[in-house]
């Protein structure tokens, strides 16, 4: 910052003007770098050498390089942390990536039941991912359709493995679409209080040799669950305190049978409302601990389901775990819980077990990425006798990319459905 020149006392003579110097001079610019001034904005820098200052062998064009006169300079691009994945584009200040993948296969044993015959099988599936890009507060978008088809059909009230009539026979057809959406937003209040938003919605049916599904369908029929999660979190230097509410409800269509007729899963629908608390401890920038508690309760539209029991149920969640980023090599949550889900219904006995979340991504190469995901989920059921059912799914994927246009893909999972008291 240059100094300002002090002020001619009174009464002091003015010091003459310079005089002009006509002999022939030479002078050298010696470059000058300024430090900038909290809250001054730095003196631009002086533009580089002329280009013949530049050998021949290393000369670029003015217009490549950004130093026309009267060009604006070349704007310096962002670097990309994923430089395989979807290019997308911006809609204002929107980064949309948009994508649709058709797939193809065959399934041994599409209906998942014991001896079940084969089918071609072929999916549609849609995707839209939206982030963001603004200097405070953030705006993210999930959504993620599919739609599966198989050559299989079934002839009603035929099993299709022995040709003879069953208690429950199969689907006629077996089609199956999917929807899975998560729009979640931040609001940054201050430097260490947010507010946070989660609105989400699926679309979906029962699994296929799911004892939940009736006999003599025409098609699965689609449930729909959707709500909203709202809360807020605040830092207390390296300890976080978040808690939130939300809201959930799950429909159920009616069922649609071979012959025509239509019946009633309203005793299926239900409501669910939770609250969360959260604490977290930031170890180091890399590793944060945390610890959460989850109470909800289940409501059911209708209060005696159509085997006489009353399934309102309340439940209480524990889990613990951490969230990581060591480098850019691990990244990801993992934790493990425990769940006590009570009845109100005495013949109903509670449903207690442990739960796993984990969400883990490990790049050891610049082309290669490797996913570990699990996950645990407490369900409804219908099942006379049986208080829930306890899902619990493992996968691993590896990703290899062998040149921008071929990326192989290995993926194996496992997943597991208890019945309790089945």
């Amino acid at each position: 910052r240059q100094r300002r020149k002090a002020a001619a006392k009174r009464g002091a003579a003015t010091p003459p003007p310079a005089r002009a110097n006509n002999r022939a001079t030479t002078s050298a610019a010696v470059p000058v770098q300024i430090a900038p001034v909290a809250g001054i904005a730095a003196p631009p820098q002086p533009l580089p050498p002329p280009a013949t200052a530049i050998p021949n062998r290393q000369r670029l064009a003015p217009s490549i390089t950004g130093t026309v006169e009267g060009q604006p300079r070349r704007r310096v691009l962002k670097v990309d942390n994923d430089p395989f994945g979807a290019v997308g584009f911006y809609a204002g200040s929107m980064l949309l990536k948009p994508a649709i993948e058709l797939w193809g296969g065959y399934d041994t044993n599409p209906n998942r039941v014991r001896g079940g015959k084969p089918s071609w099988l072929y999916m549609v599936s849609p995707e839209l991912q939206a982030a963001s890009d603004w200097e405070r507060h953030s705006l993210t978008a999930d959504l993620r359709g599919s739609y599966t088809g198989y050559s299989l059909r079934h002839p009603s009230g035929c099993d299709c493995v022995s040709g003879n009539l069953m208690a429950a026979p199969l689907p006629v057809e077996i089609d199956r679409p999917a929807f899975t959406g998560r729009v979640n937003g931040r609001l940054d209040v201050s430097r260490d209080t947010r507010i946070l938003g989660e609105a989400r919605m699926g679309v979906g049916t029962d699994n296929p040799g799911s004892p939940n599904i009736e006999s003599n369908l025409q098609r699965y029929p689609l449930f729909n669950s959707f709500g909203g999660t709202l809360g807020g979190a605040h830092n207390y230097n390296r300890f976080e305190l978040s808690a939130n509410g939300s809201v959930d409800r799950t429909v159920y269509q009616m069922s649609t049978l071979s012959n025509g007729q239509r019946l009633s899963n309203e005793d299926r629908n239900f409501n669910q409302y939770a609250g969360t608390l959260r604490g977290g401890y930031e170890v180091t920038p890399e590793v944060k601990l945390f610890g959460e508690v989850t109470l909800d309760r289940r409501e059911r539209d209708v209060a005696f389901d159509r085997n006489g029991y009353y399934r309102n149920s309340r439940a209480t969640t524990v889990r613990a775990g951490s969230t990581f980023e060591l480098g850019r090599l691990i990244t990801g949550e993992a934790s493990i819980g425990y769940t006590m889900r009570t009845y109100e219904d005495p013949r109903l006995r509670d449903l207690n077990g442990l739960l796993f979340s984990a969400s883990l991504i490990w790049k050891p190469t610049g082309l290669t990425t490797v996913t570990l995901a699990a996950q645990s989920t407490v369900d409804e059921t219908t099942v006379p006798g049986v208080s829930g059912v306890l899902n619990r799914s493992y996968s691993t994927t590896v990703e290899h990319a062998f040149r921008r246009y071929l990326i192989g893909t290995l993926k194996a999972g496992i997943s597991t459905a208890d019945y309790d008291g089945s």
